[in-house]
């Protein structure tokens, strides 16, 4: 049992400062801009279908897809890092490999869609239907990685910090 207790704390701990300090790693604060962006993405295309001025929409839609984009690939380097912290040949490590997995699965739809949208951004219908379809499809995606990161955080513990540490505020 104290080597289990061992393991289970390599994985609380970042493996550089860069990940973020200890109970406070960087990844889940930075995942919050891909999956803003995206959502608005997938508003934008629905208006761009009953609103006014579908190109704006569109071009919209198309600058918020490329944002999240970047910002994914960001917040990718850091969950890297987590990753890193994991024991290798643990449930938690697979766990986040299939996580890491899907989500550059779900970057690589959106960059996709982004070199298909790119020529369409004037269309008078707004965001061509597949477009939308590949962008709700992605989404799920990402909700099934984010799940999944969910999982790695609150059942397995990855970069949070020790229940002795969390004591600490309950104290009176």
């Amino acid at each position: 049992m104290v080597a289990e207790r061992s393991v289970v704390n390599d994985g609380k701990h970042p493996v550089t400062s860069l990940a973020g300090p200890y109970g406070h790693p960087f990844h889940p604060l930075l995942v919050t801009v891909p999956i803003g962006a995206w959502v608005a993405s997938l508003v934008f295309d629905v208006i761009s279908h009953t609103g006014d001025d579908p190109a704006v929409f569109a071009k919209g839609a198309w600058w918020l897809v490329a944002i999240g984009i970047v910002g994914a690939l960001v917040a990718a380097l850091f969950g890297l890092l987590d990753l890193f912290a994991i024991p290798t040949g643990t449930r938690a490590f697979a766990t986040g490999l299939i996580h890491m997995g899907i989500n550059l699965g779900v970057v690589a739809l959106f960059a996709i869609g982004l070199a298909l949208r790119h020529g369409r951004l004037d269309d008078a219908d707004g965001t061509p239907v597949g477009l939308v379809a590949l962008t709700i499809v992605a989404l799920v995606l990402l909700a099934v990685s984010g799940w999944l990161g969910g999982r790695l955080t609150y059942r397995y513990g990855v970069r949070v910090a020790d229940e002795a540490t969390q004591a600490d505020a309950y104290r009176r």
